[in-house]
């Protein structure tokens, strides 16, 4: 009876000679955007084709892949050639791919690589701004979906690596329209200071571009970057890249890669406590032994064996001193006595009226000089004055009088021409001795 059985490998094997047979699926051109691509460390290529309805998995194998002249990426739309087959193990259909050129840029996959380009140039991604993450942390702040893998996976390597630390879930929408806005708020309460949060986990499990796009969001970048808390960016897989995983302190590869990040292991600290046991120890018994024997060398220092040679060196020095003081002093009073003597022997104290005289015979000398001097100025300042008398005589207006002229005057005026005058008027006349008024008769 169980001849009428296949075995699950017979079936996939006979489905997978089905779609080989086909001519049509032998080759096959198809254009999709690339997604969730992972680059192996053989060379192989595996993503997914997809477009608006549809998707498909897709394999490309190195001895294909190194033919390519780009590097694909989530989000490129590209064309491919190559072959439809089953993959028997996993029961799946997919496109073996062959060819495989560049057909332009999702809309997404642009967008990301233009608000990558803007935050990096305002510095958003340098490492001067990554906060360290706390080595032993008290509580962590995770923000996620509330249901689903990356939660669990996140507390539950929290509590196997270092059961002390407490976890705070806040939970956030991770996939639509209204998920940024609602990271950006929970972000924002995790860092307002009421938790006493030491590090936090923002993130969710894999998917495709779209399904993380609210991590490549501007304002969900932002508000991590503004976060006075350390952050730790766990989005998607390891091949996943999202514009938060540039600005968070530290990406971590998946969320149970983050919470590893987070914390340490029991071990770990055990390990790092016997490491800080070892190095103390040894380095209070060097401490103990430099220190033994700096003692032993004071111990066997000559000057304690022999306490008397370090006072006699010292009287010795205080001798020298004395000495050195004593002829210092001599010095001195023999230098003093020196000038005492000349001055004793002085003329001045000889015969000090010779002094006086001295003085006297200079001070009559300076008194004949300054005499000299103040009649010198007297006599030129006496002939500069008399020059000058004779210089106003000259050309003083009234010097002329002497001669016999008059000078004649109306109204305070100088009449210096007859048309200034009419029959009648009244002048006054200044001549060189006295003066008078007059009244014009007559005009010429």
């Amino acid at each position: 009876m169980n001849d009428k059985y296949l075995s699950i490998g017979e079936l996939n094997a006979y489905i997978k000679s089905m779609f080989d047979e086909n001519a049509f699926l032998r080759k096959v051109y198809l254009k999709g955007e690339i997604s969730n691509f992972k680059n192996h460390t053989r060379g192989h290529l595996y993503f997914t084709l997809k477009d608006d309805t549809s998707r498909i998995s897709a394999v490309m194998f190195y001895s294909s892949a190194i033919t390519l002249n780009f590097k694909p990426e989530d989000g490129m739309n590209v064309l491919v050639e190559g072959r439809i087959s089953c993959y028997p193990t996993a029961g799946t259909y997919q496109i073996y791919v062959d060819k495989m050129e560049v057909d332009g840029l999702g809309a997404l996959y642009i967008e990301f690589e233009k608000l990558k380009e803007k935050l990096s140039k305002e510095g958003l991604f340098r490492e001067e701004h990554k906060k360290p993450i706390p080595k032993i942390p008290k509580r962590v702040g995770i923000i996620t979906a509330p249901t689903g893998a990356a939660i669990k996976d996140i507390i539950s390597t929290i509590a196997r690596r270092f059961p002390t630390t407490e976890t705070i879930l806040f939970p956030a929408l991770v996939q639509g329209r209204d998920a940024a806005p609602d990271i950006v708020r929970q972000i924002k309460e995790a860092d307002s200071g009421k938790y006493d949060i030491d590090v936090l986990i923002v993130g969710r499990g894999g998917g495709s571009i779209e399904d993380l796009w609210a991590f490549n969001e501007e304002i969900v970048a932002r508000a991590i970057y503004e976060a006075k808390t350390p952050i730790i960016s766990a989005v998607g897989h390891e091949v996943d890249f999202t514009i938060a995983d540039f600005v968070a302190d530290l990406r971590a590869p998946t969320p149970t890669g983050a919470a590893e990040m987070a914390v340490p292991t029991v071990s770990e600290i055990t390990h790092m406590i016997d490491t800080y046991k070892i190095r103390t120890n040894e380095f209070m018994a060097n401490f103990l032994h430099k220190n033994k024997l700096r003692l032993d060398n004071i111990k066997n220092s000559y000057i304690l064996k022999n306490p008397l040679s370090l006072y006699e060196i010292k009287e010795q020095k205080l001798d020298n001193m004395i000495d050195t003081l004593n002829n210092f002093i001599q010095k001195m009073l023999d230098n003093y006595g020196l000038r005492l003597n000349n001055i004793k022997s002085s003329y001045v104290l000889k015969n000090p009226m010779g002094l006086y005289q001295v003085k006297k015979e200079k001070l009559e000398f300076s008194e004949k000089v300054l005499y000299n001097s103040i009649k010198s100025i007297i006599l030129k300042s006496d002939h500069n004055y008399k020059m000058l008398i004779n210089t106003l005589k000259l050309v003083n207006p009234l010097g002329i009088l002497e001669k016999g002229y008059s000078l004649v005057t109306k109204d305070d005026r100088v009449i210096k021409d007859s048309k200034n005058l009419k029959v009648n008027d009244q002048i006054h006349v200044r001549l060189h001795v006295g003066e008078f008024d007059a009244t014009i008769n007559k005009i010429n």
